[in-house]
């Protein structure tokens, strides 16, 4: 059963915008699981871009914090990741994840390329 459905990747230019979002099924709350957004290039480990737990915190990796944000809607049980001032080494396949204890699911990913 397909748990986590990213979407709203694609191709943008440098300094542009996107906004990912991540659908969860109803076997996930993102009001009470860690949601976050990891993300992937080839020949690299995954990397953990934002998180948003239950009460609200954020963190960010140091390299999009100021660019991203990680929010949560409650009653669509859909996280998002707004993405703004992009730039080419943003691009990767990016993730979304949920977290509970000693349950973890992952979403298929969505590809963002930042290119002229």
């Amino acid at each position: 059963q397909v748990q986590l459905v990213e979407s709203g990747g694609g191709l943008v230019q440098p300094g542009g915008s996107l906004r990912l979002s991540c659908a969860a099924s109803s076997r996930i709350s993102v009001s009470i699981y860690v949601m976050a957004w990891y993300r992937q290039t080839p020949g690299k480990q995954r990397e953990l871009v934002a998180t948003i737990r239950s009460g609200g915190s954020t963190n960010y990796a140091d390299s999009v914090k100021g660019r991203f944000t990680i929010s949560r809607d409650n009653a669509k049980n859909t996280v998002y990741l707004q993405m703004n001032s992009l730039k080419p080494e943003d691009t990767a396949v990016y993730y979304c994840n949920a977290g509970l204890g000693f349950f973890e699911s992952w979403g298929q990913g969505t590809q963002v390329t930042v290119s002229s």
